[in-house]
């Protein structure tokens, strides 16, 4: 999911001109400093240069963290580090002298650059070159000690995260599913001081630039107050928590009947290792334990995949071909040449799909170990709606080139990956019709168990960085903190014993990778919203899950007006070039899983629910 910009990468000085002064007539003339002005003209002037400097320094620090990510070694992350150095010390000098415009009357598009600058920061160092060495040098041994990050049994074997995702997903033995997912969790605890100083470091960066704390900085970049925004996000998960619960009870009951109550109990919370993924954050691997009963699904995406003889590179083709269909341009051929699609034989690699644009204009890449089947089908999708929404607006200003809100980018993936429906797979001559109505509530059980068993998950995360910045959560409490907020939200609880020896934060990838969360969060509420509009504009008629914008100029258009905006201009605005309305709105996730909660809430009565 994580995408990697040279947007993102913000950084530059500019020096604030001096101007002579003369003496009255016949007096002696002297050169004298003035007082800088702070105006419309010198913003603008503070801005041009800005965006001058921007570009290079960004793209290096994009082309070493990709040689990083693709070369892990101690030279690359050597390289990388550096780059990271330099770019955080430009980027918080020129950040800072962006109070000097605080409270001058200024038009909209230059305010809106100045604060993206201020805001451009994850993790912000105060202006101190020992300090922001230090942390790009935490931050670049965080993400070495993930991608490197392996389980070695005493025997000598060893099991990399892929291999130990795969045993948790087959779901054949939970002692050796507790034990894979113990193990896994053997990788973080060294990060676990560097995260404390990282922290410490980038809170006091934030002080600088007029935050509180980090933990303000985060949410000041949603065109709202941060307390309001924190409120809207609540707000948003309290209209699909009754769907989630519903969606536990039945899970936890299900997985009770195959497992046992000794290994899933009939009530509480469900063990994280039982449900399918390393983090039981999407549940997707469990369907068969959990579907409808007499559901019949007539087609395995998978199987459908293998069966048809599509390799990796035929999956990221089939993708480009469903953009083109909504009449955006195909791919440069240094995607195809650049790209990484599969892990190397002879190197260590970041296998965590991701997007990349290194130059701010056509310099499009993705990262991934792409595996044959279905999950991974849809990710390429997604992972290309990255790369059309960053093609879609690089003709924007430099401070411009980024989706409305971190969430829309995510949300543009995903609403992409909505439409891998039956009817684009009988597009794609991948299966010969389309299954029957009869089928519907085992695919819309499909696709709930990674959805909406994602949400709360997506929402804690952050939840315990933003504690964590803002000091709620001592660095002494970091692990029970994190399990407090999985138990809250998510009702699953540890497999083994966990103590502060531990740092179970650091086995998600996100945390070591200095990437926020809660855009997924706003992704899996905002792809709903898009994928009902474009719909609409489609002229679908039918249920909402059955609807796929393949081939439809008409949403291609909408769709393209709405990236080509960047983040020229408030979300909302965003929101409602697309939508017709400027909110963010689960609504369109009850539409969507409607008939699926009428059904669970029958086959939940009687049971316990809820934890």
């Amino acid at each position: 999911m994580k995408k990697i910009t040279s947007k993102t990468l913000l950084a530059a000085a500019v020096a604030v001109s001096v101007l002579s002064a003369c003496q009255p007539d016949g007096a002696e003339k002297a050169t004298i400093a003035s007082a800088p002005v702070y105006d419309q003209a010198s913003a603008e002037a503070f801005v041009a240069e800005a965006e001058k400097s921007l570009q290079s320094t960004a793209e290096f620090a994009s082309r070493a963290s990709w040689l990083a990510s693709t070369y892990i070694n101690m030279d690359s992350q050597f390289v990388e580090a550096k780059a990271s150095k330099e770019y955080t010390l430009q980027a918080v000098k020129f950040a800072k002298q962006v109070k000097n415009w605080d409270g001058v009357a200024l038009d909209p598009v230059v305010r809106r650059k100045l604060d993206a600058l201020r805001l451009g920061l994850s993790f912000p160092s105060p202006d101190d070159e020992t300090l922001a060495g230090e942390l790009a040098d935490i931050g670049s041994k965080m993400q070495g000690m993930y991608g490197k990050g392996k389980y070695c049994r005493e025997s000598g074997e060893c099991y990399d995260l892929q291999q130990m995702s795969n045993i948790l997903a087959e779901g054949k033995d939970p002692a050796l599913m507790r034990e894979m997912w113990a193990g896994w969790r053997s990788v973080s605890p060294p990060m676990r001081p560097l995260y404390e100083r990282q922290v410490e470091i980038a809170n006091a960066g934030a002080k600088d630039l007029g935050f509180e704390n980090l933990s303000v900085l985060w949410r000041s970049n949603y065109d709202q107050q941060p307390d309001a925004f924190a409120a809207d996000v609540d707000a948003q998960w309290n209209k699909v928590k009754p769907l989630y619960d519903a969606l536990h009870c039945h899970v936890r009951a299900k997985l009770s009947d195959a497992y046992g109550e000794d290994v899933v109990p009939k009530t509480g919370k469900i063990p994280a290792h039982m449900l399918g993924n390393m983090w039981a954050q999407t549940w997707g691997n469990v369907y068969d334990k959990v579907k409808p009963e007499n559901s019949q699904q007539s087609y395995d995406l998978t199987s459908l995949i293998v069966n048809s003889g599509m390799n990796e590179m035929g999956m990221v083709r089939t993708a480009e071909d469903f953009f083109s269909s909504l009449g955006f341009t195909p791919l440069p051929e240094s995607f195809w040449e650049r790209s990484q699609f599969t892990k190397p034989r002879d190197r260590e690699v970041v296998c965590h799909a991701s997007a990349w644009n290194l130059d701010s204009k056509d310099d499009l890449r993705i990262k991934m170990c792409i595996q044959k089947n279905g999950e991974d089908f849809q990710t390429v999708h997604h992972e290309l709606g990255h790369n059309y929404y960053q093609r879609a607006y690089n003709h924007q200003p430099y401070l411009f080139q980024n989706s409305a809100n971190d969430g829309f980018h995510e949300a543009l993936g995903d609403t992409v990956a909505l439409s891998i429906t039956p009817s684009y797979l009988v597009s794609l001559g991948l299966l010969k019709e389309e299954p029957p109505v009869s089928e519907d509530l085992g695919y819309l059980m499909q696709m709930a168990l990674d959805k909406i068993a994602f949400l709360p998950f997506g929402l804690m995360v952050d939840k315990w960085r933003w504690q964590v910045f803002n000091g709620e959560i001592k660095p002494a409490d970091y692990n029970k903190g994190w399990w407090q907020l999985r138990e809250q939200y998510q009702g699953i609880s540890a497999p083994v014993a966990r103590t502060e020896d531990h740092f179970d934060p650091g086995a998600k990838y996100h945390i070591p990778g200095n990437t926020p969360y809660t855009r997924y969060f706003l992704a899996f509420i905002q792809q709903f919203q898009f994928h009902r509009a474009l719909c609409e504009t489609a002229n679908y008629q039918g249920p909402l899950h059955r609807c796929s914008i393949y081939n439809n100029k008409a949403a291609g258009e909408k769709l393209q007006a709405m990236m080509a905006m960047g983040s020229s201009q408030p979300w909302q605005n965003a929101m409602e070039a697309l939508t017709g309305q400027p909110n963010l709105d689960a609504s369109a996730i009850a539409d969507y899983f409607a008939p699926l909660k009428v059904w669970l809430d029958e086959q939940n009565e009687g049971r316990q629910c809820g934890w």
